[in-house]
């Protein structure tokens, strides 16, 4: 069976999450810190904060920023329905904007289309998706946000290690240069694995101690933030070591000690992983390159992170099925988030998005992890092109 994607587990992996079931803290220990240390280095952040899921990622950026009922924010349609979802989460509403064909990420000039068709004011704020993992040009993006007063959270659970051009620089996602928060995700199918677990990484001090209170119940031990005095809390001029304060309505969306020691380990090769990837990418690319049966692909792109590698085709439920029956199972990314029946609810139609429903019809996502073999991919690749052939 070769599945789409698929975890890379090491012996130092396991020694890790070992090494860490035998230390005396299981959850809220060291290795949550060191696991955040080390991941802000490696995105290039000022700070990272580890939660328990991508989708708590997504909710507790939406919080911080004081998303609530009345606050519109634009998003994409091809993404995972949690990029849309934790706007519902804070009771706010989600507009989305159509893809761009030749990217599948959200395009710029239909968010502005938006913006300049509405009041100032009107948008609170953009989530892009770092859709399969190719990074949105957040520069651009960020002056459009600048220009009407947005807010930016950049969904890069597909892209750890993405880069683009801002400058002549490369700009790494979520590096906090021009988004005010990004997301990720360790699912297993991800580059880096945890069993589950997310991170939000920022350079905004306010925006970072605002998540950590709410990542834990918005309890917080911080004796500068108490509100309450030291006499209420039981102590007399100070307050006593075991005191905290609830001073708002927050999640237990902490990650445990066992899945930081194994995202330690997995981000130690994180750019091994990558560049396997994306060399899996270039040999998909020239195999594709002129086939007839091609609508559409990933491609090969400069600083892309390949969590996924999408091939456009026709009679695309025929050919996954043939591959299924050869052991070889495909995925679709993704049905378009405003075709789902609690989006339609809001009154979202079929022809809405043009461009993402026709990339929805005949988009299939091909195996992509870095533990394919040669032999592997010749198989995928073989399989498909004899279905056309």
């Amino acid at each position: 069976m070769i599945p789409y994607g698929k975890q890379h587990i090491t012996g130092e992996d396991i020694a890790a999450v070992t090494h860490a079931l035998q230390q005396d803290f299981l959850t809220q220990g060291p290795a949550i810190a060191e696991f955040e240390q080390q991941f802000a280095a490696y995105i290039g952040s000022e700070f990272a904060v580890a939660v328990s899921n991508g989708t708590a990622a997504l909710h507790l950026a939406c919080m911080a920023l004081g998303v609530k009922k009345g606050s519109k924010v634009i998003t994409t349609p091809i993404t995972f329905a949690a990029s849309a979802n934790c706007v519902k989460y804070c009771g706010g509403e989600v507009v989305f904007a159509d893809i761009d064909p030749e990217t599948y990420l959200i395009d710029i000039h239909e968010v502005k289309r938006l913006l300049e068709s509405h009041p100032k004011g009107t948008f609170e704020g953009i989530i892009p998706v770092d859709f399969s993992g190719r990074p949105v040009k957040l520069d651009a993006l960020r002056a459009l946000a600048d220009e009407y007063d947005l807010w930016i959270i950049e969904d890069a659970c597909h892209a750890p290690g993405a880069v683009y051009q801002h400058a002549g620089k490369k700009q790494q996602s979520g590096n906090g240069v021009h988004a005010d928060m990004a997301v990720f995700s360790f699912h297993p199918v991800k580059h880096i694995a945890c069993g589950e677990g997310g991170m939000i990484t920022t350079s905004n001090q306010q925006l970072y101690d605002h998540l950590c209170k709410l990542r834990t119940h918005g309890i917080t031990r911080d004796q500068q933030l108490f509100e309450n005095s030291a006499e209420l809390a039981g102590g007399t001029t100070e307050f006593p070591l075991w005191y905290m304060e609830m001073q708002e309505l927050g999640f237990n969306y902490r990650l445990t000690d066992i899945q930081a020691a194994l995202g330690i380990s997995q981000l130690a090769r994180a750019d091994e992983g990558l560049q396997k990837r994306r060399k899996i990418a270039g040999t998909y690319n020239d195999f594709f390159s002129g086939k007839s049966y091609i609508l559409g692909q990933s491609g090969v792109v400069e600083g892309h992170a390949y969590h996924l590698y999408v091939i456009e085709v026709p009679r695309r439920l025929e050919l996954y099925n043939h591959l299924r029956e050869k052991g070889i199972f495909c995925q679709v990314h993704y049905i378009p988030c405003h075709l789902m029946p609690f989006y339609r609810k809001d009154g979202w139609k079929p022809g809405d998005f043009p461009y993402a429903e026709a990339y929805y019809n005949q988009c299939l996502s091909i195996p992509m992890f870095p533990t394919l073999t040669g032999e592997e991919q010749q198989l995928v690749m073989n399989e498909i092109d004899s279905f056309f052939e």
